[in-house]
């Protein structure tokens, strides 16, 4: 379905709920790339996959919405392999991101223990928190 309409003007209602809640450019982001990847490969799910994949590049996820990175580039293993690999993904946290702004962010989202975490410990407790808070949102 495609995200955007003829006049180029992002279609909200298509976007997932996270993205609804994002800024403009979040939703322009995925919304442009989805339907350029729908239109090239012919496939919805290889099309969300590459759109998220794009938006992972300029934006992090934070709770139940999505915001820009400090900096452009890849959020995790994953997304620095490209295509399909079994390195796991660290579902929209910039785990590439210091451990100061990780935990900035961990502190936003009141992840409890996040003073004795690790790096590592940290992308999987925003993890788990920003998952909490986008299942939170869909039930309000």
């Amino acid at each position: 379905m495609p995200k955007t309409a003829k006049t180029g003007r992002v279609r909200e209602d298509e976007l997932p709920s996270t993205l609804q809640r994002s800024d403009d450019k979040a939703k322009r982001t995925f919304a442009k790339v989805h339907d350029a990847a729908a239109e090239q490969y012919g496939d919805e799910e290889r099309a969300h996959r590459t759109a998220f994949a794009a938006l992972k590049h300029s934006h992090e996820k934070v709770g139940d919405h999505w915001e820009p990175k400090e900096e452009n580039g890849p959020s995790d293993a994953r997304a620095e392999k490209g295509g399909r690999n079994t390195r796991p993904t660290a579902g929209g946290v910039d785990a590439n991101a210091s451990r100061e702004h990780l935990y900035a962010l961990a502190t936003r989202l009141d992840v409890k223990g996040r003073s004795r975490m690790t790096k590592a410990e940290l992308v999987d407790a925003l993890q788990k928190a920003n998952d909490r808070e986008s299942a939170r949102a869909l039930r309000d």
